[in-house]
């Protein structure tokens, strides 16, 4: 299932990058748009987890510099059955964490330094089950893959606004120029909601299950909802198509933007989580 949404939203990419290639410059802006989607498509399954993290300067760390973190990881991974994936800190006070890779054999883990202080080694165990359950989905290739062209189509957006609408013999045409720079984020937008609010809900169950405690995770979701009030995420906010990826979204989600939020509220991730220990006890 994972390959098959892998495959759609690659193909639906490479549609949305023609389509706006030709209303930026006709034909000849289509086939430049396609092949530098078809490109982008091979980067971005291959590469794509090394330009996030390299994005966010997230450094690796091992069993000597981060023991516990590590070991964790290691010990949540072996219950879910698949390999340890690789451990990443990113130097940010907001806490937050993701997974990035193109498969389990192929994975990463990466938490903000914010995260370690702010969490217990309980609930920290219980962001880690949460992230390392989007490895064992698939989640991970699809949310990158997502991530890296939802910028890459925010930018025809710009090239929108600087250069026009030429789509054939239409002429230079500001108007329609500043219609496209909001109908190209808004279409970055919605790949990013093919991946549904539901996912964060499964990982959250099943990171609960590998971690043997709901309520250290709901603990958590309270902790990071609270600090990310008080607590900007300065790379994220200047990228926030990869607010996706992330455990809770670092991003305001008030207002209309709520509308294109790829999380569920916090309030109803915890309740949930509250009903599963209860029912597991």
């Amino acid at each position: 299932m994972g390959y098959t949404k892998t495959i759609f939203l690659m193909s639906l990419i490479v549609f949305l990058f023609g389509f706006f290639g030709f209303l930026i410059g006709g034909e000849a802006g289509m086939v430049i748009a396609l092949v530098f989607a078809a490109i982008g498509n091979v980067t971005a399954y291959w590469h794509s987890d090394k330009m996030v993290l390299k994005y966010y300067s997230a450094t690796l760390v091992d069993k000597n510099s981060s023991p516990e973190l590590v070991n964790s990881v290691k010990e949540i991974a072996a219950k879910a059955g698949i390999p340890a994936p690789k451990t990443y800190i990113i130097e940010e006070e907001a806490p937050n964490a993701f997974a990035t890779g193109r498969n389990p054999e192929n994975a990463a883990v990466a938490v903000t330094r914010g995260l370690l202080r702010t969490l217990t080694m309980r609930e920290l165990k219980g962001v880690l089950a949460h992230e390392i359950a989007h490895i064992v989905k698939r989640d991970i290739l699809i949310s990158t893959v997502s991530a890296t062209f939802a910028g890459a189509i925010s930018s025809l957006a710009t090239f929108a606004m600087f250069f026009g609408g030429r789509g054939g013999a239409r002429g230079f045409n500001p108007v329609f120029a500043i219609l496209l720079a909001v109908l190209a984020p808004l279409a970055a937008s919605l790949i990013q909601m093919a991946i549904s609010r539901s996912r964060e809900f499964e990982a959250d169950f099943n990171g609960a299950t590998y971690c043997g405690d709901p309520e250290a995770l709901a603990s958590a979701l309270a902790k990071i909802d609270n600090m990310a009030r008080k607590t900007i995420f300065e790379k994220a906010e200047n990228r926030p198509e990869t607010a996706q990826m992330m455990i809770m979204s670092p991003l305001s989600s008030n207002g209309v933007k709520n509308l294109f939020s790829t999380h569920p509220t916090t309030h109803e991730r915890i309740l949930r989580l509250k009903n599963l220990a209860n029912t597991t006890r």
